[in-house]
């Protein structure tokens, strides 16, 4: 068999796609072709024999599931040619930890009590149900302040996802609501029980139930053998949940292959640890093998001699520095600025100066540790007319009418829903809280409950209403509109509703509009519900105002949602102690090291250009003190001053037109020392 296919990975990637069937951690340090090499290794076992169908990869997001995939193709079709597309069709354990869970679940339903028509709450789902208990249990009317809903659930998801007893993370992570760990334990069981008896699973479930499921050597022994090769992307963003998954599934690691970067492990605040890629090797020592990627394809010599420089101060990792052909005799910038607003004024111009140079706008990005950071350049950019699109805002399926159109095709699912059953219900004029617990309870008392909605009497103020809502949720249970036409359905019964309750309907509608077409690309209502709830796109109505698909935009984004892309020309804002690190974010060791690898993850994202902004003065929205309504910050302390000369540092702004053209260190203007002297002489 002809290797032409593998002649353009250097040696180490090589390595990792030839490697055998031992246990294997791959680090990839940023821009090292992360994904070409793990898509090579996945072709190269299906090239090399292995049945596509027992492989299951597993990767951080599904867009990310299906890129590999499409890569993998092409690979494949390099050799197989016209067979390869047969062979990766049947690659289809591809997806999220997640996704992969709840398909897993659902074939395991019968043998763990599971009812296989279980539905999945999203995040704001699981909170108002976990409301709707800590209302039942009267916690909402005690004397002192008890935790909201989103903090409560925020408990519960720490407490599963980090497999931490619940004192535990209390203190570590929630000290404000110790006083509370008696009736939290009480709610979070009552939680437990209300999900059970209405068939629904939150996303945590979905690990939680896979891992206790793995608990089981025999159903583990199940389940693992019903795979040769199981794949692990973005490693170092999993949970402790997760890694007991994979152990569980192979003991002994035979066929198990792990890539990430320790450097880039910045999802703490979602339970991830970056102690699952530190420790992999010592789970299957000595078998396991260590294969480092550490040839950068996407930055130049000098932004990666600068970001090696911080991550090589971190407390523990792998040794790694990422090295490039790339040359460039730039250092990044490390641009001293006066306030927020010359921070904002020193992007545009920058931004604008890069454009006129020949890099499109979209080939910019602002990069930030918070979403609010961005706020006085998102004026400055829209007083100047320029498009921006920002990431890390709405989600597609938080918006309130994808919501509402989505909780009626769950509850035509699962009538024992009760939240997607009260939003649909309240969406009626005349139907509150007592009027929908009153339905509901009825319902739940029969065994066809959407049939029970014909004999069950209409509320008074609800009229035509009622029987409109009654008439579409059998129609859709009946099957007779079938898939998608379900949603076409659901959409005429919600569009004088949606006039009646937004003002935008127009802008919304177009939402509606996007779910039906997606929803064209599912086999079923039950697969759409499953993996869109996983896996949300973007909504079309964020508040962030995206532009036309044919228009150039500069993209600002958290450094979060930044990670695993690229840009030209980066700028970093407010490169200083209180938000790099985050005030919030160095409470322990631990978190100060996330807080330095998520610089070293910004800084990465750059290929040729990279601008570190650090203001002095920050305007405050809170109590004023001594008058001044500003407080002062020094540039981060992941940039001591022994790395500074990897750095062009520069005051912005530059007097002399000349600098500022050139972007060239400044001169002081008024020589005062000169002055003082004189005064004396």
């Amino acid at each position: 068999m002809s290797l032409d296919y593998l002649a353009k990975l250097n040696p180490a990637q090589r390595q990792a796609v030839e490697h055998g069937s031992q246990p294997l951690l791959v680090i990839a340090g940023a821009g090292s072709g992360k994904t070409n090499t793990l898509a090579h290794r996945v072709a190269h076992l299906i090239v090399g024999g292995a049945d596509p169908r027992r492989i299951l990869l597993m990767t951080f997001s599904r867009r990310a599931a299906a890129e590999m995939t499409r890569r993998v193709e092409r690979i494949c079709a390099q050799v197989m040619g016209a067979n390869a597309g047969i062979m990766t069709d049947a690659l289809a354990w591809a997806g999220t930890f997640h996704a992969i869970g709840a398909r897993l679940l659902r074939d395991y339903a019968e043998h763990i009590g599971l009812a296989p028509d279980f539905t999945i709450h999203d995040r704001e789902d699981s909170a108002d149900l976990m409301n709707l208990v800590r209302h039942e249990l009267g916690l909402s009317k005690t004397e002192s302040r008890f935790p909201t809903k989103g903090t409560c659930l925020a408990i519960y998801s720490r407490a599963v996802n980090a497999e931490m007893p619940l004192d535990e993370v209390l203190q570590s992570h929630f000290p404000w609501c110790a006083a509370w760990q008696d009736q939290l334990r009480q709610l979070f069981g009552g939680y437990v029980a209300a999900k059970q008896s209405q068939s629904v699973l939150d996303y945590d479930d979905l690990l939680l139930y896979w891992a206790q499921t793995t608990a089981d050597p025999a159903m583990a022994a199940n389940i693992g053998g019903r795979f040769d090769h199981v794949l692990v992307d973005e490693y170092q963003d999993t949970n402790r949940l997760q890694s007991s998954i994979l152990l569980a599934l192979k003991p002994g690691g035979t066929g198990l292959t792990v890539v990430g970067d320790d450097a880039q492990s910045i999802y703490a605040f979602r339970a991830a640890t970056v102690r699952n890629i530190l420790d992999y090797p010592s789970h299957f020592n000595p078998a396991a093998t260590i294969v480092t990627l550490d040839r950068n394809y996407r930055s130049t010599q000098p932004i990666l001699a600068a970001a090696n420089a911080v991550i090589d101060l971190a407390a523990e990792r792998f040794t790694k520095n990422l090295w490039t052909d790339r040359r460039s005799s730039q250092n990044p910038f490390l641009v001293a600025v006066r306030d927020e607003a010359e921070q904002a004024n020193y992007i545009v111009e920058r931004v604008l100066e890069h454009r006129e140079t020949g890099t499109l706008l979209k080939q910019q990005a602002v990069l930030f540790r918070t979403s609010h950071h961005s706020g006085p350049l998102e004026i400055e950019l829209t007083r100047r007319n320029i498009p921006f699109v920002k990431f890390g805002g709405l989600k597609f399926l938080d918006t309130a009418h994808v919501k509402d159109l989505m909780a009626l095709l769950r509850f035509v699912e699962n009538p024992r829903d009760r939240v997607a059953g009260f939003r649909v219900l309240q969406l009626l004029p005349g139907i509150g809280p007592s009027s929908a617990q009153r339905i509901l309870d009825a319902m739940a008392a029969e065994l066809d409950p959407i049939g029970a909605l014909r004999t069950i009497s209409a509320p008074a103020r609800a009229g035509e209403d009622w029987a409109a809502l009654v008439g579409t949720l059998q129609q859709i249970r009946s099957g007779k509109s079938g898939w998608p036409g379900e949603i076409a359905c659901a959409r005429q019964w919600y569009a004088p509703h949606l006039d009646r309750i937004h003002e935008d309907a127009t802008m919304r509608q177009a939402d509606l509009l996007q779910l039906e077409q997606i929803a064209s690309g599912y086999p079923s209502r039950a697969r759409f519900l499953t993996e869109l709830t996983l896996d949300p796109p973007d909504a079309t109505s964020d508040q962030a105002g995206v532009p036309l698909l044919d228009e150039d935009y500069l993209v600002l984004s958290t450094i979060h949602s930044a990670k695993g892309q690229e840009w030209k020309s980066v700028f970093v804002l407010n490169v200083v102690d209180g938000c790099i690190p985050s005030h919030l974010g160095t409470g322990t060791t631990a978190d100060i090291e996330e807080e330095r690898r998520l610089l070293y993850v910004a800084m990465t994202r750059a290929k040729d250009a990279l601008h570190l902004i650090t203001p002095h003065r920050f305007f405050t929205h809170g109590q004023a003190r001594n008058g001044d309504r500003h407080v002062y910050a020094a540039r981060t302390r992941f940039i001591p001053a022994h790395i500074l000369p990897l750095f062009e540092a520069i005051i912005w702004p530059v007097l002399a037109t000349e600098a500022a053209r050139f972007g060239l260190s400044p001169v002081a203007r008024i020589d005062l020392g000169a002055r003082m002297r004189e005064m004396w002489r």
